[in-house]
């Protein structure tokens, strides 16, 4: 049996392909846009996965996703 903390870790994806399958069943991606990189994060019922990618890669994905979108 999985600790509490092992649980609630965020889970980090490599595969911008696999990260738009998970966001089918995502209730929401967060994004997070800094100097260099964006950060996108799906949140859903029992795990928050993240992506790193450099901005112009990360306009095609979220044009990709299937959820709620919210800039942070």
């Amino acid at each position: 049996m999985q600790n509490e903390a092992e649980q609630t870790m965020p889970e980090e994806v490599s595969d911008p392909e696999k990260f738009i399958q998970i966001s089918e069943r995502a209730q929401y991606c967060n994004i997070k846009r800094l100097k260099k990189t964006v950060k996108l994060k799906l949140r859903t019922s029992k795990r928050l996965y993240t992506l790193k990618v450099d901005p112009p890669k990360a306009e095609e994905i979220i044009k990709k996703l299937h959820c709620e979108i919210r800039e942070v």
